[in-house]
């Protein structure tokens, strides 16, 4: 099992569950955050002053995947959460040791 964790735009969290509930993903935990990268934040103009806004908004998902589904997930966040501009966000993936459902004290991939 894989733990897949993305940063994306906010605006596209519902092009994004859509595309993975279509591959049947369902399980995901959404967490509003923010941050920057390499777009280091920008400048806006509120009521006719200026300033920094350092941090953006962002959305980070989180989802236990199956090894052999890793891959498409991945290709299927790529493609529904891409503008073509800086700041689309990153896709981590890290292997989950072990998964415990608390409710019923299944393992594994029972317990996604």
């Amino acid at each position: 099992m894989k733990l897949v964790t993305a940063i994306v735009k906010p605006f596209k969290l519902d092009e994004v569950r859509e595309a993975l509930s279509e591959i049947g993903i369902s399980g995901i935990t959404v967490t509003e955050v923010k941050g920057f990268g390499r777009q280091r934040g920008h400048t806006e103009l509120y009521r006719g002053a200026e300033y920094v806004v350092d941090f953006l908004p962002k959305v980070k998902l989180e989802l236990a995947v199956d090894d052999n589904e890793v891959d498409h997930a991945i290709e299927v966040i790529q493609k529904s959460a891409n503008t073509g501009k800086i700041g689309d966000g990153k896709i981590f993936v890290t292997s989950l040791e072990q998964i415990i459902r608390i409710r019923t004290g299944e393992t594994g991939s029972d317990a996604v």
